[in-house]
Order: structure tokens, then sequence, then C-alpha cells
């Protein structure tokens, strides 16, 4: 029987608050879309079905961290920009990776964590899209676990960079909407069947 686990990555002040130092704009429009999403699980998990799991990645560098050369001071561990959006906080029991780079798997307890929960497919939230999204993934098909990009809750700093990100995504992982997730989760199908782009078709 499949196991999900979708990570909802770096939704967090800095990053989709209009204060924060790396606003992304494009964020705000997939706030209603992930918490559609994460009732959808809840609900699940409130009836005892534990074969989708929330799993929320925080980024939260050390003060001069490396990322610092390349990109502004954002995220640092403990401050106001490295905190979970209001919109999208984390409940009680639903786990929390923090990273310093931009893949949830560079240097986390992630691998560990879904191999303890028996996961096989990873399902890639959050932003943006073409960065910490794609390297996200990128990683856990490296690690061989199954990859789900969902389209509509996911975003990056321009439309050209997220579809530039979707694109990539594609070639080998299942890019879908939330709606058709959580159909064909309804309707006792494995959502990732069929993903990937086996006869090198995307272009």
């Amino acid at each position: 029987m499949a196991r999900h686990g979708i990570l909802i990555i770096d939704m967090l002040n800095d990053f989709a608050d209009p204060k924060g130092a790396l606003y992304c704009p494009n964020n705000r429009k997939i706030i209603p879309n992930l918490q559609k999403l994460l009732k959808w699980v809840r609900k699940r998990n409130a009836q005892g079905k534990d074969d989708v799991q929330l799993i929320f990645i925080q980024e939260a560098h050390r003060e001069n961290d490396a990322d610092f050369k390349v990109r502004p001071v954002h995220a640092v561990k403990g401050t106001w920009g490295s905190d979970f959006i209001d919109e999208l906080r984390p409940e009680k029991g639903e786990y929390i990776v923090q990273k310093r780079r931009h893949s949830a798997f560079a240097h986390t307890d992630l691998d560990l964590y879904l191999r303890e929960e028996n996961i096989d497919t990873v399902v890639v939230t959050g932003t943006w899209t073409n960065v910490c999204v794609r390297s996200s993934a990128s990683d856990a098909l490296y690690y061989a676990y199954k990859v789900i990009a969902l389209e509509d809750a996911i975003q990056s700093k321009t439309d050209e960079m997220h579809q530039a990100g979707i694109k990539d995504l594609s070639i080998f992982s299942k890019v879908m909407t939330i709606d058709e997730y959580i159909d064909g989760w309804e309707k006792g199908l494995d959502p990732w069947e069929g993903g990937g782009d086996p006869e090198n078709k995307v272009e």
C-alpha cells in the first residue's frame, strides 16, 4: 500500500509575508490551496488513516551561513523570518524538518524519518518551484522515492521561474493538481501512477 509524505516547503514569513526578506508575492496565491490540502489530510488523519502525512520544511540558517554569500540574509534560525506564516502552521504531531540548504534532504533527518514511517512517495509543495522545491524533489528521486509535484500548491518569484521549474519537475515526477491528487486517493488509486517521462516526451 502506498504511503505518502507531503512536504510543505518554506512557507515562512521571509518568503510569504510582505515584510519578508525574500518575499515572493506569488506565494500568497497558493495559501488557500495549501489550506485546502492540509484540511483534507488532517481530516483523514483524524479518521485513523495515516497513509498520507504532513511534513513541514523550515529553512533555519545559522548567522553568517554560507548561503548568504550568494543570497540576501534570510530565515535565520529563531527569528521571525524563519517562522511559519500564521495561515500554515504545523499542528501537534506533524513533523518539522529544519534545513540550511535548498534541499529538504541536505544534511537533515528527512530520509531517516520517511524510512521510519515506511513512506515511499514524496509530494512536494511550497516555495520556490525552481529552487528549494525542485532541489528537494530531485533529492527525493536520488533516495529512490516516488515523487509527485502539486503544481497549484507551488510557486516561485515569477511565473516564468515557476513554469520552468514545473517543466523540470515533469521529467522525473508526477505533476498534478491538488484536486487530481485528492481524487486519486478518494478513488482508492495511487496518484503517483503514470509519473515521470519514461518516453522522453518533455520538451
